[in-house]
């Protein structure tokens, strides 16, 4: 487990809250010229440290669209600011996960809670943007991949600025909740709706993870013309080979004795049957040959999620 650059990673970002929205660490900036309008949000999981280091980098340069608009924000700075070296993964979130909230139901709703009233704060933006790209990481040490709702417009984006050549697919969603990629009209299967992609960039507190980002960052610029080429830097190639995997299953931890059947990290592969996972009384075997086990949980949470079941497409 990669722990040991977790204060090499995290910044002070408080140099980035006022902004120029009138909403606390939001940047937008409007070329004044005809454009796509493009999203970048970073510290959706406050301690997912990669999407910061791209936001900052293209603020810290300057980088204004040619054409078009460009959104730029930190989500859950106060999850963020709550990081503590002893304990580095505590500062994902105060109690909400805000990257499973982006529902009328919470938005129109009752509930309250730091990451409720954030998601309200920022639905606005969210809502105007043509195109999205949210930037996260991954608690275990797996290579680079994408996530996005099964449509072609998320697909074509991801594979015209892809960095790292995995495809995680949701036909039917995320299982358990609402992500930011799926709200409003970017959760429907019109055709008119704005693509919305995931990167989760690697480990957390990998510096390559932040390589990554911002790679992923640029050429999302790039690809919409709000940026030259040159102003990209070295962006990553685009990949040789391309995986795509599409999520079937969904589990969450419904009990403090949920353990795995063997040690996993991530795109382990399970035979049909196979015990993947006990909780509790319950076994969870895999529902086909090749299943493979996508974004394990490092330490089980009852209520959060255990792991994604996936079967790669041919």
């Amino acid at each position: 487990m990669d722990t040991q650059n977790s204060k090499a990673m995290y910044r002070d970002i408080s140099a980035y809250k006022a902004g120029n929205t009138g909403t606390d660490y939001v940047h937008h900036f409007d070329s004044g010229l005809p454009g796509p309008h493009l999203l970048i949000s970073s510290l959706v999981h406050g301690n997912e440290f990669c999407g910061m280091h791209a936001v900052t980098h293209l603020l810290d340069r300057g980088v204004r669209p040619a054409r078009g608009k460009l959104t730029l924000l930190f989500a859950n700075v106060e999850a963020y600011e709550s990081f503590d070296e002893s304990k580095p993964f505590a500062s994902r979130q105060l109690v909400h996960n805000l990257n499973r909230i982006w529902s009328d139901e919470y938005l129109q709703g009752e509930s309250d809670s730091p990451e409720i009233r954030r998601m309200r704060e920022l639905a606005p933006f969210v809502d105007a943007a043509d195109h999205v790209l949210d930037i996260h990481s991954t608690s275990l040490d797996v290579p680079p991949f994408w996530v996005y709702p099964d449509a072609q417009r998320n697909s074509a984006l991801a594979e015209a600025i892809d960095v790292c050549g995995l495809h995680l697919i949701m036909p039917k969603g995320l299982g358990s909740g609402t992500p930011l990629i799926q709200f409003g009209r970017f959760g429907e299967a019109a055709s008119t709706a704005g693509a919305a992609v995931v990167i989760e960039c690697g480990q957390h507190f990998k510096p390559s993870s932040a390589a990554v980002a911002i790679a992923a960052a640029t050429k999302f610029l790039t690809h919409f013309g709000l940026i030259e080429a040159s102003e990209a830097g070295d962006a990553e190639p685009q990949p040789s080979v391309r995986r795509r995997f599409e999520l079937v299953e969904t589990h969450v931890v419904q009990t403090p004795e949920f353990r795995f059947a063997r040690p996993v990290v991530g795109f382990e592969v399970f035979g049909k049957d196979e015990l993947v996972a006990t909780d509790g009384d319950t076994q969870i075997v895999a529902p086909f040959d090749g299943c493979t086990v996508i974004m394990p949980t490092r330490e089980p949470i009852v209520g959060r999620e255990a792991m994604y079941l996936a079967r790669e497409r041919v």
